[in-house]
């Protein structure tokens, strides 16, 4: 075995011959066993079975047969002529028309065989970089008829590797973060490059790395990973670096090799402190700025990123810690200063101090050389402005006894104008509670009480009274302020107390002395009083009742003999007195009303006589009421003045016998006279008998026109008249029909139901029998009569 390997300068290396021999030695042993030593062994040994299976092998012919060749390799990348021998299969069977196939993925392709000798051979090159083993099946037949002389089986070529591949990087651009500032060594991040040739042969896949490019600033080891190599590398000078690194095959080999780039960003720490941009600061504000406005801004400069920038300012000099505050805006980095207290020009009109940024958050063991601290000086000038007056109080409280009448002036409030103007002021109400003429204020800033105050009505009055200041012109400044004026009413015992009205007590007849009827209370407008309870008693003593007080503000009612009797008395009204202990001492009478009521056995009341009640109406439901009544009176005699005009209207004219005429219109289908209309045309008799006068006093229907001609007076005279209205109307299209006259128009040849005029139908000699008319109820009970066989009356038209 000695003499298969051979010891290489990287390592042993196989001795392709002698290993093909070697194994085909084998193959035979193991043959030569399967065919006389397994039988022995699966027969248990006997001899008889041997001899056996022997004599069978003989008398058949048949010979043990397997396969016989060496395990394959190749190596890639082979640069002799084509095709390259692979090695050679080669089986026992002994037959002069055998015939050599191969089968499989890559046969007959890159692979062929040798028919009659199992030769192998490429017929391309192999890069075992694509595909490093390949699996083939081997098969021998009979040529003469294809018949399989032996089993198939599969072998596998192996592809030697020859380090043919440079490493390659897994992309093109690293990147990478350090912190500023680093020591030496800090790992910065790690570049990969990988080398396609097998890494199970020695030295063919291993890969080294070199800086070529920034090597002063930074190093790599042979796994990839980079390292700082200065410790000053500062962020603020330089932020970000690009290296070249370098990888490639191991010393002794190709030497091929392949490039990236490293983009090497510095991450930022704290390492700098703010610096003012300017020695000093001027500002101008207003007196009247609000507290927490802002004055102004100070801005300090620091190279660090947004995150490492934490400002904190403070006041080393000056005397105005009380007046001014700074602080940091997180945003902006700047210094705001607000002022903590109303500022007053005519008090003072400048401040000034000094101020300084600082950052206590520093790394102060990479702190650069310079000052920690920076100071500058600040000015803030206060402009004056017309400020409104100032109150001397911002709320003012008086107290007054209610119902005190001669109490008219409570006080004064007074404000005064803040600027050097020292202007005059006026005082004016703007507000009140509640609202109403109660609490006034002069101009001059007098609270005044035009009437006492109630204290029942509101136990407080609020005011809210403005100052404003007169100007040179005598005109009222726009600008004013407030004050808040508020006047207490003290309670005086106005009022005595007041029964508190239980459910409607009611008695049994039959009730015990002693039963208790009702608990009865009180209530005072009044303030309590503070020397005690309400005092209860009875007007009067004869009563069938008695009181019997609680102290706790109440008082029971109780039946005193007992026995009443509903026949002779159904209500008792009993007078209770209630006083109130105030002082001075009042005292109100309350009548209580006691039903007297049947009672069951129980003492359960079965039937109570209810009392009337007392119905009030008040004088505006009076007032109400009067109203409605005058304007129905006045509404009345109206329409009554209306008719006795019509009818001094219609009766010029008339004789004794009054006639009055009928204009009955039927243009629509309906129920005959009870949808007519009436109209009074005594008019024309009285136009016919003054001879027919322009100046005849018209219709509200029509406007009556002079006819043509000389119409002569008579009994003739209205006919006439008529007709040549009549004529007009028919003649004129136009002119609505708004006279006494109607057209009736024919409905046409095409209506099934022709005309329903009953102008025509009165004097028709039809034969149709109308009597069913009759049967259509009340509504056509007219029709019937004119259209039916025996009309009661005649009708002119």
């Amino acid at each position: 075995m000695a003499d298969i390997f051979e010891k290489g300068k990287h390592g042993y290396l196989v001795k392709v011959g002698k290993l093909h021999r070697l194994q085909k030695k084998m193959s035979r042993l193991i043959l030569l066993f399967s065919l006389f030593l397994a039988p022995v062994f699966a027969d248990g040994g006997s001899q008889k079975s041997t001899q056996n299976r022997c004599s069978n092998y003989v008398s058949h012919n048949r010979q043990k047969r397997d396969w016989i060749w060496n395990q394959m390799h190749i190596k890639e990348e082979i640069d002799t002529p084509l095709p390259h021998h692979v090695g050679k299969i080669t089986s026992s069977v002994r037959n002069n028309n055998a015939k050599y196939i191969i089968e499989g993925e890559y046969a007959n392709t890159i692979f062929r065989v040798e028919e009659t000798s199992g030769d192998v051979y490429a017929v391309e090159r192999l890069d075992r970089e694509k595909k490093a083993e390949y699996e083939l099946t081997a098969l021998i037949i009979d040529r003469t008829n294809n018949r399989s002389l032996e089993r198939p089986s599969k072998f596998i070529i192996k592809v030697y590797d020859i380090n043919d591949n440079a490493p390659v990087f897994v992309q093109k651009v690293f990147n990478g973060s350090v912190p500023e500032m680093s020591p030496v060594g800090t790992s910065v991040t790690k570049v990969t490059a990988v080398d396609a040739d097998d890494p199970t042969v020695s030295g063919h896949a291993t890969v080294t790395y070199e800086v070529t490019t920034g090597g002063e600033y930074f190093t790599i080891d042979d796994s990839g990973v980079i390292y700082t190599k200065e410790p000053n590398l500062d962020r603020e000078t330089k932020s970000m670096y690009e290296i070249v690194v370098q990888a490639k095959d191991a010393p002794g080999f190709s030497g091929d090799s392949s490039t990236a780039t490293v983009i090497i960003t510095l991450s930022d720490i704290n390492d700098n402190s703010p610096v003012f941009k300017h020695p000093s600061f001027h500002f101008k504000v207003p007196e009247n700025i609000s507290v927490g406005g802002e004055v102004g801004r100070v801005k300090v400069e620091d190279i660090d990123e947004p995150q490492h920038r934490n400002t904190r300012y403070s006041f080393i000099q000056g005397e105005f810690r009380d007046t001014f505050d700074i602080v940091a805006n997180p945003y902006t980095n700047e210094g705001i200063i607000r002022p903590k207290k109303p500022l007053d020009f005519e008090t003072v009109s400048e401040y000034k101090f000094g101020i300084e940024a600082t950052d206590p958050t520093v790394n102060l063991r990479h702190f650069k050389s310079g000052n920690p601290r920076s100071i500058s000086a600040v000015t803030i000038e206060v402009t004056d402005v017309d400020e409104p007056p100032v109150f001397t109080k911002l709320s003012y409280e008086f107290k007054v006894r209610e119902n005190h009448a001669e109490v008219k002036t409570l006080g004064s409030v007074h404000a005064e104008d803040p600027d050097a103007a020292k202007r005059k002021i006026r005082y004016i109400q703007r507000r009140a509670s509640p609202n109403g003429d109660y609490v006034r204020v002069s101009n001059n800033g007098v609270i005044q009480l035009p009437k006492p105050l109630d204290r029942e009505f509101s136990s407080s009055y609020n005011i809210t009274v403005a100052a404003v200041e007169i100007l040179e012109d005598g005109r009222l400044s726009d600008r004013e302020s407030h004050a808040h004026v508020h006047v207490i009413v003290d309670d005086v015992n106005d009022n005595a107390p007041e029964l508190v009205s239980p459910e409607e007590p009611r008695v049994c007849e039959n009730a015990a002395p002693g039963k208790v009827i009702v608990r009865i209370s009180a209530v005072d407008k009044d303030e309590t009083s503070p020397r005690g309870f309400f005092r209860y008693s009875l007007a009067t003593e004869d009563s069938n009742f008695s009181l019997t007080e609680n102290y706790d503000n109440t008082a029971n009612i109780t039946v005193r003999y007992g026995q009443f009797n509903r026949e002779l008395v159904k209500f008792h009204y009993l007078p209770v007195l209630i006083s109130d202990n105030g002082d001075p001492d009042l005292t109100s009478t309350n009548t209580l009303v006691i039903s007297v009521c049947k009672c069951n056995e129980k003492g359960n009341f079965t039937f109570c006589e209810e009392r009337a009640k007392q119905v009030g109406v008040s004088i505006q439901a009076l007032v109400a009421i009067f109203i409605c009544i005058f304007t129905i009176i006045v509404i009345a005699l109206l329409i009554l003045l209306r008719k006795r005009h019509k009818k001094d209207l219609s009766g010029l004219g008339r004789n004794v016998a009054e006639i009055h005429e009928q204009l009955v219109t039927y243009d629509e289908e309906g129920g005959g006279e009870m949808d007519t209309t009436s109209y009074d045309v005594s008019v024309l008799n009285s136009v016919r008998k003054n001879g027919l006068k322009a100046e005849a006093a018209p219709s509200p229907y029509a406007q009556i026109q002079k006819p043509p001609g000389d119409i002569p007076a008579g009994a003739g005279g209205m006919e006439m008249m008529i007709e040549v209205k009549k004529d007009e109307a028919d003649n004129d299209r136009d002119l609505l029909p708004y006279d006494t006259l109607h057209i009736y128009g024919y409905e046409g040849a095409e209506s099934i139901a022709e005309s329903l005029s009953s102008l025509g139908s009165g004097s028709s000699d039809s034969d149709i029998d109308y009597d069913f008319l009759n049967d259509w109820g009340p509504r056509f009970k007219m029709l019937a009569e004119l259209y039916g066989s025996e009309p009661s009356e005649d009708f002119v038209y």
